[in-house]
């Protein structure tokens, strides 16, 4: 019997595709297509669980000096001669994930991103035994090794200095990989100190970015996209790339032909239509694509037990908070709208390409509402069905998993509504008690006074049956009469 490749469920390393023999959906014709088109610092906006710290890795393990060129065997890139002869295992690579960086004090979220980065900095502690780093140099690394941040500029000058010190060394100009660039300030908004955080992050990348002749390029991934101003200030040749573009979008998320190539690997064919109903749905530029994480972990599911429920594997690997809070705080109009969206409705909204946390916090309800429907299409909770128009975006619910998270929204906001107003509720409950007899009375002549009877004659019907049914809890009284 075949021995089948293991699923890669939370696989973020590329290396261990290889080495552990995993199924890997190539998507190594990324590092072809962003040579050709890159900028100086380039950012890449997805959803969450679409593959940006895989595809992050993986521009690491093909850059990086000493890679084994045999991880990229096989692979799509390995056709690109010229191209790995120029780029595979030529350049220093510093690669950081601020996914961790939080904390309930601004103090705390400031010493786990100084982890981060004194992490990074061991990774090259044989520079110690460089001939080409001065003893300064060599304390400097020190201090970024240990956690030495006693002066504020160390932190915010930290990955400036870790480029100078790796070009001293290898004399070949550095590529910085950013993975999650915007948790920390998502976390910082939530715990209040979103404004040191703006600080620190604007001063550490303008640091590292802004006229640093140690850099090769960079590459940022991120959910939202944050504000120039906010964060970027004064960087030149910065490319953005968001779910709207047409270039890239099938380096995030599998496409209909990958989803279908894994599930005939695994004999899993006939799961197709369910799996397109579930977790397709999404447009990123021109491409339609399904969510990674649902359909590797449904697959699981699936060889584990063919009749296996579908599973809303998004929804529950991680929270948006910030996207709970916007929903909680809707307007009625809004709530209206989104019953439309569950109604399978689309809406047209205009939205805003450059967000800044403080827009939530706006006095303009149309701001506010306006960040609302940005930040749910930015972070997946809403999707294109069209090409946008002056900046107006035709919004649908991508698929069945995420008309489930609306739908239990839905749901509970009308269990708030209720709540809020015992007293009315009661009232109504006993009305419906004690009056069956005139609510069955009042159904019947609502089927008088509409004609439904004289509309049925007209059509050939000679009898009919004439049912008038009152609801109260677990028990209904009903009322028959015919003609």
């Amino acid at each position: 019997m075949e021995t089948r490749k293991k699923l890669p469920i939370g696989i973020e390393y590329f290396k261990d595709f290889k080495r552990d023999d995993f199924y890997y959906v190539d998507k190594t014709g990324f590092i072809r297509d962003l040579l050709n088109s890159r900028g100086s610092i380039n950012l890449f906006t997805r959803p969450r669980r679409f593959g940006k710290s895989l595809n992050m890795d993986m521009l690491k393990s093909f850059f990086e000096i000493g890679t084994d060129p045999a991880y990229f065997e096989g692979l799509e890139i390995s056709k690109e001669i010229e191209i790995c002869e120029q780029y595979m295992g030529r350049y220093p690579v510093i690669s950081i994930s601020l996914k961790d960086v939080e904390g309930m004090t601004f103090q705390t979220a400031y010493d786990m991103l100084g982890s981060v980065i004194s992490e990074e900095a061991r990774h090259f502690e044989g520079l110690l035994e460089s001939n080409r780093l001065t003893l300064t140099d060599k304390k400097r690394l020190n201090c970024l090794m240990e956690e030495e941040f006693e002066k504020a500029s160390n932190l915010h000058r930290s990955l400036r200095i870790l480029t100078e010190l790796l070009f001293k060394h290898y004399g070949v100009p550095v590529i910085v990989l950013i993975d999650e660039y915007d948790v920390p300030l998502d976390k910082a908004y939530q715990d209040g100190f979103y404004p040191e955080m703006v600080r620190l992050i604007r001063s550490m990348f303008s640091q590292v970015f802004k006229t640093n002749p140690y850099i090769y390029f960079a590459v940022i991934t991120g959910c939202l996209r944050i504000a120039k101003e906010s964060i970027f200030t004064g960087l030149n040749n910065f490319k953005v790339r968001t779910i709207s573009d047409i270039r890239f979008a099938e380096y995030f998320g599998f496409t209909s032909n990958e989803v279908m190539a894994l599930l005939h690997y695994y004999n899993l064919d006939e799961k197709y239509e369910i799996m397109k109903k579930w977790y397709d749905g999404y447009r990123f530029g021109q491409t339609d694509v399904y969510c990674p994480w649902d359909v590797l972990n449904q697959c699981d599911k699936f060889l584990e037990a063919e009749d296996a429920p579908m599973e809303a594997h998004w929804e529950n690997s991680s929270s948006n908070a910030i996207v709970q809070d916007i929903l909680a705080t809707a307007t009625e109009t809004t709530k209206s709208q989104i019953e439309s969206l569950i109604s399978g409705d689309a809406i047209e909204k205009v939205l805003i390409p450059e967000l800044t946390y403080t827009d939530l916090d706006s006095d303009d309800l149309e701001t506010r509402q306006t960040y609302l429907w940005s930040v749910l299409f930015a972070t997946g909770y809403l999707t294109d069905i069209a090409k946008p128009i002056n900046s107006v975006h035709k919004l649908v619910i991508p698929n069945q998993e995420v008309q489930g998270i609306y739908e239990k929204k839905i749901k509970s906001w009308f269990k708030v509504a209720v709540t809020n107003d015992i007293s009315r509720w009661k009232l109504f409950c006993e009305s419906i008690k004690t009056k069956y007899d005139q609510t069955c009375n009042e159904a019947m002549k609502q089927i008088e006074d509409n004609g439904y009877v004289e509309a049925l004659k007209q059509n050939g019907m000679q009898t009919i049956h004439k049912y008038a049914i009152a609801c109260y809890k677990k028990t209904c009284k009903i009322s028959y009469r015919s003609e």
